[in-house]
């Protein structure tokens, strides 16, 4: 078990670490990272162990971004499914619970969080994915309601969830500025699943299609025109959390390599005699902790109230970056064993590829970063 004294550090409160531990300690009974071979099936029935436990409710409602870190850590710790359901259920419902009229809230986020609806995020579209102002998908007023038109892809939960955030474009300005956010519920006329889609790490998503979508204008979320503010406030809170998950991979390889080399005899000694190895431990320990405290530092201040886009993009990078090294450094110290199917390491060696691409890829994250910085530097005269 990795050293939990990241807990005493100033960025959380005492209930930070008692939820950290009665979360482990259940998950420890309840979770197991092995699942069937239908991902739909494990993903519901996480979904309502989730919420009948009351996980749920950290997700949804006054966000608190620290909580959501340590429990994203956790669950990707213990099974890589489970956090994705948890995630997922904070990122789709996320909006509502910061745009979200009083009767939106009172609709959906109840059933949210008792784990009774599944929720998703639609806002990739197959050429505007990072680039969001490049969106095509179209929602045209018409009387009381709205019409949708167009496709997304790359959404998660896409197939089983009970509805969507979806973003189209509404015209009020060029760009970013003429998109809107929608509720959209899966049964709605209009609203199909074009395409399930199959990935390396095994989770519900899809592409869909909208086709003549009649929504009423009460499912919007903020104003006309809002939508890029409404996507990013969100994101802002989830890519942090990213971040913990893969604190939570990184981990969890950190602790079975360890294992391994303190157990495994060679030539008379075990692997971690040899100072290739232990090179190694420390440098996979330093990154470690060098992305937590990116992490939780952007948790921390996005919890003041303070605006964390450069630094939510700084701990993203960094973490899942890293998390992608320790890994791939355990597979190596696992030898043969850890490319062998099925064992843990080289679960998480698929688990984490797809967390430097989804929510703003690393090479996304920089950009930002660097537009953050010239807008923070001073004029020159």
């Amino acid at each position: 078990m990795s050293d939990k004294t990241y807990l005493d550090w100033p960025f959380f409160e005492p209930k930070h670490a008692q939820l950290e531990r009665e979360l482990d300690a259940w998950a420890a009974r309840h979770i197991h990272d092995v699942h069937g071979a239908d991902v739909d099936v494990a993903c519901r029935a996480l979904v309502r162990q989730l919420g009948q436990a009351g996980w749920l409710k950290h997700a949804i409602g006054e966000i608190d971004t620290r909580a959501i870190c340590l429990i994203r850590e956790t669950l990707a710790r213990h099974a890589g499914l489970a956090d994705f359901s948890f995630a997922m259920q904070g990122l789709g419902s996320c909006a509502i619970s910061l745009f979200g009229s009083a009767a939106n809230k009172d609709a959906y986020l109840p059933r949210v969080e008792r784990g009774e609806a599944i929720a998703a995020f639609a806002l990739s579209e197959p050429q505007a994915g990072s680039d969001v102002a490049a969106m095509a998908c179209a929602a045209v007023a018409d009387g009381d309601d709205y019409v949708l038109n167009g496709e997304k892809t790359w959404i998660s939960n896409g197939g089983i969830a009970d509805f969507y955030v979806v973003f189209a474009r509404t015209g009020e300005a060029p760009g970013a500025r003429g998109i809107s956010a929608f509720i959209v519920d899966a049964a709605t006329p209009g609203c199909e699943v074009a395409e399930r889609i199959h990935l390396i790490a095994p989770h519900p998503l899809a592409r869909l299609r909208f086709d003549h979508c009649r929504i009423p204008a009460s499912a919007r979320l903020g104003a006309p025109g809002q939508g890029f503010k409404v996507a990013m406030a969100t994101l802002d809170v989830f890519r942090t959390s990213v971040a913990a998950a893969a604190l939570g991979f990184a981990r969890r390889a950190f602790d079975a390599a360890l294992a391994h080399a303190t157990q495994r005899k060679m030539f008379g000694q075990t692997l971690a005699d040899f100072q290739l190895t232990q090179a190694k431990l420390a440098q996979m320990a330093t990154g470690i902790d060098a992305a937590a405290l990116l992490t939780y530092r952007a948790a921390w201040q996005r919890d003041q109230g303070r605006k964390v886009t450069k630094e939510a993009a700084m701990a993203k990078i960094t973490a899942t970056e890293t998390a992608q090294q320790v890994i791939d450094a355990a597979v190596q110290l696992f030898g043969g064993l850890g490319v062998v199917s099925g064992h843990p390491v080289e679960c998480l060696y698929r688990e984490i590829r797809a967390l430097r691409i989804y929510e703003g890829a690393t090479e996304v994250q920089q950009l930002i970063i660097a537009r953050e910085l010239l807008r923070e530097a001073p004029a020159q005269e």
